[in-house]
């Protein structure tokens, strides 16, 4: 019901800042089979009824999950959406007794950083393949200690 929301949610801040490389394609244009199917989950801000956010939980194991994909419309960035994103992401993890979240990000988006941040994720070192090109930092949390 809202692929097209999720894809272009995220296309948008892809092409501001970045380009779309094939793994986004991948989550992206098939995310009920590469995300739904494959255990994870995904999830939606509404704004005065209409999709302003969401981010996507991509299944890495049965108690381990990327938090990925999150993105806020422009237009309402600063209104909190992303923080109120991590916080329902964090309550949905704990709640569902998931052990860790990963997250892959960049320098780039000191905004997204200070919230993550700001919520518990700490820096890990970068492995050697990597999912994205554009990704230069690492953020794990370990959750229910």
């Amino acid at each position: 019901m809202y692929i097209k929301d999720f894809r272009d949610l995220n296309l948008a801040w892809l092409k501001r800042y970045f380009y779309v490389e094939p793994k986004d394609k991948e989550l992206l244009e098939n995310c009920k089979k590469s995300i739904i199917d494959k255990g994870g989950h995904i999830f939606f801000a509404e704004y005065n009824k209409q999709i302003v956010g969401c981010f996507s939980f991509i299944r890495l194991d049965d108690t381990t999950f990327e938090l990925g994909k999150m993105a806020v419309d422009p237009m309402y960035q600063g209104h909190k959406i992303g923080q109120q994103l991590v916080l329902h992401a964090l309550a949905f993890a704990r709640k569902n007794n998931w052990e860790k979240l990963v997250l892959y990000s960049s320098t780039k988006l000191p905004t997204a950083l200070y919230i993550y941040k700001k919520y518990g994720f700490k820096d890990v070192a970068l492995e050697k393949e990597l999912p994205y090109a554009r990704s230069d930092i690492k953020m794990e949390l370990e959750l229910n200690k």
